[in-house]
Formats: C-alpha cells, structure tokens, sequence
C-alpha cells in the first residue's frame, strides 16, 4: 500500500512536461486492469463449467452376446425384426447399457462411438444382418453371408445424440448370430467421445 501511494505520488508530482518523464494516465491504467480482471473472472468461470460438465461423466460400456457360463449358440433367426440382449458385460461405467432389454441410453447430450461386431455360422439360407438403431431409425448394418465354416462381420459409427436417446443393436427377420461364451465373438460396446 505505501508503494502504490508513493507511486502516484512520484506519478502525479512529476511534470508532465518533462521529456525524459513519460506520462501517465492513471484512470486508463485503472480501466484496463479492471478489463484485464473481469476477462479473467470469465475465463475462471468458463474454466469451472467445463470442468462441471466433464466431472462424473464418464461412459463407456462393452457387452457380450452370451455369458461365460453358456457353452456356444445361435441366436434367431426371428419372424420380425429383434432387439439383440447381449447378456455379459464386461464394462459399464455410467450404468448407461442394459443388459436386460440390449439398450444403451445416453445419460447425457454428446458424442458417442459405437462398435458392432458379429459372427454366424455359414448357412446357404440364413445370414448375418443385424442393424444400429438409434431410437427406432436404422443407422447402420452389420451384413456378411457364405454357406459354409464361420465368418464374421463389424461396422462402427460415432453419433451425437441427446439425453434419453437409445441405442440398440437388432436381428433382422431370417437372420442370426453366432456366440460362444468362452471366447466372445458377438459383441456391442460404445464410450462418450466428449460432452456437448
């Protein structure tokens, strides 16, 4: 305090004429801190939003068509189109999958990535098809076909969505897939990208 009141003393009892003394103006000086501190305060709060919006939202899930304790199967094929349940799950931080009705329901508004990977059994009559649905409206396919030994098939997509959307993987009518619960072939896994 005293060497900011000897400052404007030496400051307001200097000439202003005097060339080697450079002038100055202490209410601008005053402005531009008080500017320089209100851009502060709202990077400070801009900062403590984001980090709100990050905090508690991690969400990454990754599921598997069987569980351990089943041996190997199909699965379908179905009359109409069917919601795959994959019933072992390995991750769900965010508790955002469910493993009773196969749906990832976003907790929140962000981007997400999903990944659909799939097996089946060759069969010159049944094939591999299973769709991304986000709520009810196709996304993408998972499709692959040949009549004999065992093939696979994935496809993945990154989605913004809002809170409350759903994401399911389904069988299509005729279609199947294969699983086997020791080694996992069938499998539905997604993580929040970043929130939006």
């Amino acid at each position: 305090m005293k060497l900011m009141l000897f400052f404007l003393l030496f400051v307001l009892g200097t000439n202003a004429q005097d060339p080697l003394t450079p002038s100055l103006d202490i209410l601008k000086e005053l402005s531009k801190i008080r500017t320089l501190e209100e851009k502060l305060k709202n990077m400070e709060e801009e900062m403590k939003k984001m980090k709100e919006l990050n905090t508690g939202h991690t969400v990454a899930f990754s599921a598997f068509l069987l569980d351990s304790s089943q041996g190997h199967t199909n699965v379908g094929p179905f009359e109409t189109l069917t919601t795959v349940i994959y019933k072992h799950v390995f991750t769900n931080i965010g508790e955002a999958y469910n493993k009773s009705t196969g749906d990832f329901t976003a907790p929140l508004k962000g981007v997400y990535d999903f990944q659909v990977s799939s097996k089946a059994k060759g069969n010159n009559e049944i094939y591999l098809l299973t769709g991304l649905f986000k709520n009810d409206a196709h996304v993408t396919s998972i499709y692959a076909n040949q009549m004999f030994g065992m093939y696979s098939s994935s496809n993945g997509v990154t989605l913004s969505l809002e809170k409350g959307d759903r994401i399911s993987v389904r069988l299509y009518p005729s279609a199947w897939i294969f699983d086997n619960g020791a080694h996992h072939h069938s499998s539905f896994s997604g993580h929040l990208l970043f929130p939006l």
